[in-house]
């Protein structure tokens, strides 16, 4: 048996057919239940009209829109053709979706309704999609406009037999990512790579290593399935990764159909559905669902949980210690991994400063500038970097994909630019993203380090660190902040706070307060914008 994800999914369906597998808890319709079967059956269906649309192995298929069963059905669907599956971005505007649709070559697209007008308006200058599909979510729009078929009324025309012809481990895992700079590119993954560096580990955390591609379905129906509820768009790495381990895991997703997250209903569907996995995106996710929890502890049972699980962001030791308080029982953990990477590990704990500290396997190191791992314990600050199942490149970029995957001493890398120490212990202290790195008097100043500090500020919600131009330092550090209320802390209350936890030269010189912080929808700082707040706040002398 090959390690190829539909070939995987489809032998986890044989031996559980009827276990719950999704459950969609307030779809328009609303709530929606399906067990093993009926979800494969859907996307078999769904698959025959990809393929009668004129989707060939190998092709590309947007997948566009919110959280629920037919985003994830379509992912299925595309796979079981030898297609690849694109994540959209829900909230690009034209000129962004024309550049998308073109770089993937996307053949088809399976969307959401109320995305009608923009893909019609860019279809045609995308002469290679030839197919869309629309799924109703309570918008009530004209999907004729982009030539769309109505998704159920596709499905129930098509068949639900599982004629598919043989897959191959070479098949594509594609995930889009916009990184902190420039546009999207596409991350190229072999399925069997894609499971041995992500989907293998996620499932086996607590378990034996997978050895046979035969064990995935051979442990399912022994696996106490376990209920996930992912917050974070499926269009994102750590919520698809997450519902592809909870597939081929054999376990329950829960998903929410809301356009924005609503901390009470969030943990009103934690309590109704049970959910006892929490797959959220750092602070941005994690300190407004604890806020609204200090005034629901009596009113729902979180009893039945015992993780919560941040990717993709690391969670502030002030949040830490807020749901220590407030869900004493609940494991939280740090999961790092990228899409260039796949899922590297968990965390170890946290330094004096709260940064991050990972234990990994020999898979992953820090290299210095030559490419020589780090010596543990030596200070020396340099690129994180993982070797052996890693993606192919981006698709259609090879300069970038030389940059990122290089071959340092006969050695195939992925460095997508973490900064980190090795410690004498061994362990890895994560420092931040490379590109976003603040130069100030001739020192590098990691934006995440200085958040995870001044986010534990009582009277601070959010924060974004930039650095902002100065004729003297070269960049001075500014916080961009959300305050909990009217107090508006100054500089000096500030410094004041965080001046036993980092260094004075890292201390912001400079506050901007904002109403509210713009984050990408998986909750990702959006540092281009947060600068530019600071720029021209900086340019008025407000503050």
């Amino acid at each position: 048996m090959s390690w190829n994800l539909a070939d995987l999914f489809e032998s986890v369906v044989d031996v559980i057919p009827d276990r719950t597998a999704v459950v969609v808890a307030n779809a328009p319709d609303g709530r929606r239940s399906f067990t093993f079967a009926e979800f494969e059956q859907r996307a078999n269906r769904l698959a025959h009209v990809l393929a009668d649309g004129g989707v060939q192995p190998g092709d590309k298929v947007g997948v566009y829109g919110y959280n629920t069963n037919e985003w994830a059905e379509a992912q299925w669907a595309a796979w079981k053709l030898r297609a690849v599956p694109v994540n959209v971005n829900y909230r690009y505007v034209e000129g962004e979706l024309r550049y998308l649709f073109d770089n993937a070559d996307l053949a088809a697209v399976v969307h959401g309704a109320e995305f009608s007008q923009r893909i019609a308006a860019v279809r045609d200058d995308c002469p290679l999609l030839q197919t869309c599909v629309a799924w109703d979510d309570g918008s009530a729009a004209d999907i004729s406009i982009c030539g769309a078929l109505d998704y159920e009324a596709a499905l129930a025309g098509a068949s639900p037999d599982r004629d598919f012809g043989p897959r191959s481990d070479d098949d594509l895992y594609m995930l889009y990512t916009g990184g902190t700079t420039g546009m999207p590119k596409g991350v190229m993954w072999r399925h069997e790579d894609f499971f041995k560096a992500t989907v293998g580990p996620m499932l086996t955390v607590l378990a034996d290593p997978i050895e046979r591609a035969e064990e995935v379905a051979e442990r399912a129906p022994t696996n106490n399935p376990m209920i996930g509820f992912p917050l974070a768009p499926l269009m994102h790495g750590a919520a698809q990764w997450s519902s592809i381990q909870g597939a081929l895991g054999g376990n329950v997703m829960v998903l929410s159909a809301a356009r924005r997250m609503d901390p009470v209903e969030v943990w009103g569907i934690v309590a109704r559905e049970g959910a006892q996995v929490l797959n959220l995106v750092g602070d941005a996710q994690a300190r407004p669902l604890a806020d609204a929890l200090e005034h629901l502890s009596d009113e729902v049972d979180l009893s039945g949980m015992f993780l919560i699980s941040s990717g993709g962001a690391i969670l502030s030791p002030a949040v830490k210690a807020k749901y220590a308080e407030l869900l004493p029982h609940v494991i939280l953990l740090d999961a790092l991994g990228a899409s260039e990477t796949g899922f590297q590990g968990s965390n170890a704990g946290s330094d004096a400063q709260g940064r991050p500290q990972f234990a990994f396997g020999d898979h992953t190191i820090v290299i210095d500038d030559e490419g020589n791992p780090t010596t543990p314990g030596d200070g020396v600050v340099g690129r994180l970097a993982r070797r052996g199942h890693i993606p192919l490149g981006y698709y259609k970029d090879e300069a970038k994909t030389e940059e990122t995957f290089p071959t340092i001493n006969g050695q195939r890398w992925v460095i997508p630019g973490d900064m980190a120490i090795t410690e004498a212990d061994g362990k890895i202290t994560l420092l931040g993203r490379g590109s976003v790195s603040i130069n100030s008097g001739g020192e590098k100043i990691f934006p995440e380090e200085v958040e995870l500090v001044i986010k534990g500020h009582p009277e601070i919600f959010d924060a974004v660190v930039v650095g902002v131009p100065d004729e003297r330092w070269g960049e001075r550090v500014t916080a961009v902040v959300v305050v909990r209320g009217d107090v508006r802390p100054s500089v000096e209350e500030l410094h004041d706070f965080a001046a036993e936890l980092i260094a004075s030269y890292k201390l912001p010189k400079g506050l901007v307060f904002v109403d509210e912080m713009v984050r990408s929808p998986s909750g990702k700082a959006d540092y281009r914008w947060a600068k530019a707040q600071a720029v021209a706040d900086a340019g008025t002398g407000a503050g």
